[in-house]
């Protein structure tokens, strides 16, 4: 049995987390008194008896806590941004390439990657890996989120009584090309130039989309949809976590890809759809899901040698 420790366990992702862990067999959980959860002393003492710690803390706070975690035994993985673009730390998406798993499966110090990052990435880092897409390709993208993923202030005010007319409505932000997982998704895609990024936010809990447009005479070797779709069905063949959806499932829907279709569930869907012109790929998750928790517990199967979908919603 396992020893699992949620610093941070009071927050949406670490929430999330012990729900899905609470019901195993295989984990035992160490938790603080409301009295102690901020305490270092208490916190380092929970990290050195567990097996497995999660940071679901701010920036800063998940860096103090490494901090704490130093010269124990712990496989440490980090949700926060702290650490992605970290050569120390092994970056926790585990269909990145073949061998990103096993890398995965050897480390002590795991950074869980970012919610819009993930759906980035799934996208951008097999076009560049396979050749499709040059590594200076101009790329951008877009993407929808449920308000799950900005934070307790702005969920109490999505959810309070006085909420402003505004907020009704899908809002765009990050409006400086400064959105914190850009590095991420530049770095981990191999990506040369820096991606144009346009998130919004918008009236419903959790669920996301992200989506690149492609023109196919930028790319190399593509004729049309079916040829981006046949690589991302070879990068992806086996996964249980991520599915490269079939030519007009989109039109199961009517023509439309939901941004809270995947709501509650652990695992991502691919869509490649457009014309022999122009390509649209977008990927539809969970940001509280594969974009948070669930790729989380994923990678501490990864690590524990069990069935990677154990304590997941696919």
């Amino acid at each position: 049995m396992k020893k699992v420790f949620i610093d941070g366990s009071a927050g949406t992702t670490g929430l999330r987390i012990y729900e899905r862990l609470s019901g195993r067999k295989d984990i035992e959980m160490i938790i603080l008194s409301d009295e102690h959860r901020k305490d270092p002393e208490y916190i380092k003492d929970a990290i050195f008896r567990s097996d497995i710690t999660f940071l679901c803390l701010p920036d800063a706070a998940a860096i103090e806590a490494v901090g704490l975690a130093e010269g124990s035994d712990a496989v440490i993985i980090d949700p926060s941004t702290a650490h992605r673009t970290d050569d120390n730390w092994t970056y926790g998406f585990p269909e990145l390439n073949p061998s990103q798993r096993k890398r995965i499966a050897g480390s002590r110090r795991i950074t869980n990657p970012g919610c819009y990052a993930t759906g980035f990435i799934a996208i951008a880092a097999p076009m560049v890996q396979h050749g499709l897409m040059k590594a200076d390709h101009p790329v951008s993208a877009f993407a929808l989120s449920g308000y799950s993923g900005a934070g307790k202030k702005a969920i109490e005010v999505y959810e309070g009584n006085e909420k402003p007319q505004d907020f009704y409505a899908p809002r765009e932000y990050a409006l400086s090309q400064a959105h914190k997982h850009i590095p991420e998704m530049q770095k981990i895609s191999g990506l040369k130039r820096t991606p144009l990024f346009s998130p919004i936010v918008d009236d419903y809990y959790s669920g996301m989309f992200v989506s690149i447009p492609l023109y196919t005479d930028m790319l190399n070797g593509v004729s049309g949809p079916s040829d981006v779709r046949e690589m991302f069905a070879e990068h992806y063949r086996g996964e249980k976590l991520v599915k490269v959806m079939p030519e007009g499932e989109e039109d199961a829907s009517g023509g439309f890809l939901s941004a809270n279709m995947m709501s509650g569930r652990d695992d991502l869907r691919l869509y490649v759809t457009g014309n022999k012109e122009r390509i649209v790929v977008t990927t539809v998750f969970d940001n509280l899901g594969k974009g948070a928790s669930g790729a989380a517990i994923q990678n501490m199967n990864i690590v524990t040698g069990v069935d990677e979908t154990l304590g997941l919603v696919v």
